[in-house]
């Protein structure tokens, strides 16, 4: 006689993580996990409820979500500006015949 399987409860929370967070089917998973469909459907369904309802338009955010959302906005700003300073600067010294120094 075969014993039941016990899976922890990290376990569970991160087999069902696979599924939330990477968009996946639930059979697929649960086939590369090796558990089956139905278990890890019931343990999606448990995460989902753990996490509660996802951000979304008629949830809105935080104060503290708020500020990093303009921090973030702010240095990806920062950065399109250094990507663009830099693509020039490179298309500029591209288009400069190298120099020779006298060691030839």
């Amino acid at each position: 006689m075969s014993k039941r399987k016990r899976y922890t409860p990290e376990y569970r929370r991160e087999a069902a993580a696979l599924v939330l967070d990477t968009d996946r089917p639930i059979a697929h998973v649960a086939e590369e996990i090796d558990v089956g469909a139905q278990l890890l459907g019931r343990w999606v369904q448990q995460e989902r409820e753990r996490r509660g309802p996802a951000p979304g338009p008629e949830v809105p955010l935080a104060a503290d979500e708020r500020e990093e959302l303009k921090r973030l906005r702010r240095r990806v700003h920062e950065l399109e500006t250094d990507n663009e300073f830099l693509g020039k600067a490179a298309a500029f010294f591209a288009s400069k015949p190298p120099r020779r120094n006298g060691s030839s």
